[in-house]
């Protein structure tokens, strides 16, 4: 159904302004007046509304929303009000965000129907992930919404600074990157062409290392476009490869034995599954159905049939650190902590701990590939340039017979 805005003027004489779902206009005025009130003004939400909706986007939100939308919510249940008032004061506090209000408007219809919190965030498809999902439901199943809002928000707050501190760190060297191959395509086909006539009319044989480099030139001013079809078809060949399952698991198994890029890969799935597998675990949710929102939240296929098939022992009896460690994929210490967690008890706590330990080390190993790639890339460039300077001027010398 259609989202309308709507401004009103309920029972006491105050006016009210809100979103809510109906099938036209006319049925919308006709449950207000049932409920007691005298619309004023109702409209489509994303037709350019009285509310600031002009032009509105589906409801799309970031990361950054949803964490938004978590803390704020988590402070204002803790401090002791209802979830509907908390809704409602948290429309306030995000009037500058339209879409984030517009997401709020329509759960706190849900809520004022007496759907749960959880069953309204699931009912606005594709924001709300199942670990979250099921971490609200079980919040509200114990009583303690307030507190697993707050452990969610800590999760989120941490899985976005991994994901700010991956994007920050990769920034430079794809700077690097685009621009020693723009110097390079610019030498090659605006600087060396300048010399070819000159070579051509000396009448000499230029050296080997010229002819290389004015071939380049030459090929790369007649065939350029042959460089973006080319980057295009592996671009929509691997994403034809990515999209078949079987394909997909095949190219994620080569991913994971990289010589560098798979252990970071590693190190960012152990984090994830050890961090979401504890929290759910803290927060009342069995193992089995953990480890089922666990296999759906890993997006390397390999590692994910890995929990699948962990998943089948732990019905059969296992412990969970014997399932995983015969499938030798994960870290040995990480196993060794998981183990140490199952025998004394504390294994919620003890798979925090391994996330926290594997952030850091993705962090450090980040850091480390970013300190090899930066350095490699300036080398590169520096010798390829150099390269055609040296073989420019060695023609040059060539040409009017000059000798070192």
């Amino acid at each position: 159904m259609p989202l309308f805005t709507y401004k009103a003027i309920n029972a006491l004489g105050e006016t009210e302004e809100g979103l809510r779902d109906a099938p036209d206009e006319g049925k919308l005025i006709a449950a207000l007046q049932a409920e007691n009130y005298i619309p004023i003004k109702v409209a489509l939400a994303n037709s350019g509304s009285f509310l600031g909706l002009w032009g509105a986007k589906p409801n799309k939100l970031t990361q950054k929303d949803i964490l938004l939308f978590t803390g704020e919510l988590a402070t204002l249940l803790e401090s002791g009000l209802p979830i509907d008032k908390s809704l409602i004061v948290l429309m306030d506090l995000t009037e500058d965000n339209e879409r984030l209000t517009k997401l709020i408007a329509k759960v706190l219809e849900k809520v004022k129907g007496g759907t749960s919190l959880a069953d309204a965030l699931e009912m606005q498809a594709g924001i709300f992930t199942k670990f979250y999902l099921n971490m609200i439901r079980a919040g509200e199943a114990g009583g303690g919404l307030g507190e697993v809002l707050n452990r969610l928000g800590e999760y989120l707050e941490s899985s976005q600074e991994l994901k700010d501190t991956v994007s920050t760190a990769l920034i430079y060297p794809t700077i690097l990157l685009v621009m020693s191959l723009a110097s390079v395509f610019i030498m090659l086909t605006f600087v060396v062409p300048q010399f070819t006539e000159m070579f051509e009319s000396a009448g000499k044989d230029l050296p080997i290392s010229t002819q290389i480099v004015v071939g380049m030139a030459e090929w790369l001013k007649s065939y350029w476009w042959a460089l973006f079809g080319a980057f295009f078809g592996v671009s929509s060949y691997m994403k034809f490869q990515l999209a078949d399952p079987v394909r997909k698991k095949v190219w994620d198994g080569r991913f994971l034995r990289l010589p560098l890029f798979g252990s970071v890969l590693m190190n960012k799935e152990t984090a994830n599954i050890t961090r979401t597998l504890g929290t759910l675990l803290g927060n009342g949710v069995s193992i089995i159905a953990a480890m089922v929102i666990v296999r759906e939240t890993v997006d390397n296929l390999v590692i994910a049939e890995a929990i699948g098939d962990t998943e089948e022992q732990l019905k059969q009896g296992r412990h969970l650190s014997e399932a995983l460690q015969e499938k030798a994929l994960f870290p040995k210490m990480a196993m060794q902590m998981i183990k140490m967690g199952e025998e004394t008890g504390r294994l919620e706590e003890m798979l925090l701990r391994v996330a926290t330990i594997y952030d850091k080390q993705l962090r450090v190993a980040i850091q480390r590939m970013l300190a090899f790639l930066e350095p490699a890339l300036i080398i590169t460039l520096g010798l390829m340039i150099a390269g055609i300077i040296v073989s420019i001027l060695l023609a040059i010398l060539s040409v009017n017979d000059l000798a070192f």
